[in-house]
């Protein structure tokens, strides 16, 4: 047998026998390189009796779905002097809330945290604590339950998210692509998930994996399971987790009109609530969407003026890459039907998407930009 297949065998028996060492070495770990997160308790907290608070817990998880830890932290700081609680979040009119969110993304989240919220203030302000009791509030999937189950309730779910992903491709050497390995890494974490401290064994997992399991250049030699990891052995941990080769996103084209007046106010409207960008804000576009390209030139604008082209913007989605041909132009009069126009100072407070801030600032240089106040002489 080849050493790293004999390491993953031994890994593997620890794993089905029961042997906690794995966990009681990563907490012993996390104890003293825990990541200090807006949203989490520390361990040396939780130990003098301090609980995670469930809507915290819930909501740092969904900002978290698919972005950056770092692109979370302004965002949740924001939510959280605003709504400290979620039936304080429930009370909020849904547009504020998406304005509240307007730049982290995936607008789905930001509507099914609304949705969420008014459940929950509705049922008396407790979240369920269980699994399969929070799977069946709005945006929460499984994912996201075995979250908020284990680290704010303390049950010993599994929690699997892309960096516990690559830890335990890399820990026990799966072979299997990651798109088709999910189940298999799935019960490999239960079978290491401890009875005690389960929330901070899956925190655990989660900044090994942002912070010394990373995808590439693993600092393999500061990791407290290296003695484990039969990835370290085979000299390539970075060929794990193993991965399908990945098809070019299409690429989808269409016109924006920014229409200014003149005291500096941009003609806005609203999209649908449901689809991509939902019940978010944006300049008239033309039709282009996920998969059909829209018109380009000035000729298709919605309203008669004297455009002139402004730039060219792009922005890349999940699924797609868009190109949008920005136009520029001074008009006059009310705003048309399903439109309106937001003044120049509350530009920075709206419900603008990244790609509508694009937009907006190839035609007027900082117009989304919040300013400072101005400091008395």
């Amino acid at each position: 047998m080849a050493p790293q297949d004999q390491t993953r065998k031994a890994a593997a028996e620890k794993c089905v026998s029961g042997d906690s060492s794995i966990a009681v070495r990563l907490l012993a770990w996390y104890d003293a390189h825990h990541r200090d997160l807006p949203w989490r308790v520390t361990p040396s907290a939780f130990s003098r009796g301090t609980k995670p608070d469930p809507y915290r817990v819930w909501l740092s998880e969904v900002m978290l779905q698919q972005t950056t830890v770092e692109a979370v932290k302004a965002y949740f700081r924001t939510f959280v002097e605003k709504w400290p609680t979620v039936e304080a979040l429930a009370a909020e009119p849904a547009e504020d809330v998406m304005k509240a969110w307007a730049g982290l993304g995936y607008y789905s989240r930001a509507r099914n945290l609304k949705a969420c919220a008014d459940l929950v203030a509705q049922r008396g302000g407790r979240f369920p604590d269980t699994e399969a009791g929070l799977k069946e509030l709005p945006g929460i999937g499984a994912y996201t339950a075995a979250a908020i189950a284990a680290i704010a309730f303390d049950r010993p779910a599994a929690v699997v998210d892309g960096n516990v992903e690559r830890v335990i491709s890399r820990l026990y050497s799966v072979e299997t692509p990651l798109s088709e390995a999910k189940p298999e890494i799935r019960a490999l974490v239960e079978k290491l998930v401890p009875r005690a401290r389960p929330g901070d064994f899956a925190q655990a997992m989660m900044d090994l994996g942002a912070t010394i399991c990373t995808p590439r250049r693993p600092r393999c030699m500061l990791c407290p399971l290296r003695e484990d990891c039969s990835a370290i052995l085979s000299g390539d941990p970075e060929r794990f987790p193993v991965r399908l080769p990945k098809g070019d996103k299409p690429l989808r084209r269409g016109a924006a009109f920014v229409a200014q007046r003149d005291d500096g106010a941009i003609l806005l409207r609203k999209r649908p609530d449901k689809g991509l960008l939902g019940g978010m804000t944006e300049v008239p576009t033309t039709a282009w969407t996920a998969r059909a390209d829209g018109a380009t030139t000035a000729d298709a604008a919605p309203i008669s003026a004297d455009w002139r082209r402004a730039g060219r913007i792009g922005h890349v989605f999940t699924h797609f890459a868009l190109e949008l041909d920005v136009f520029h132009a001074h008009i006059r009069g009310d705003a048309p039907n399903g439109h309106f126009w937001s003044l120049a100072h509350e530009i920075p407070g709206e419900a603008l998407p990244t790609v509508m801030k694009k937009v907006i600032e190839a035609a007027i240089p900082g117009a989304t930009k919040k300013q400072a106040p101005l400091r008395p002489r």
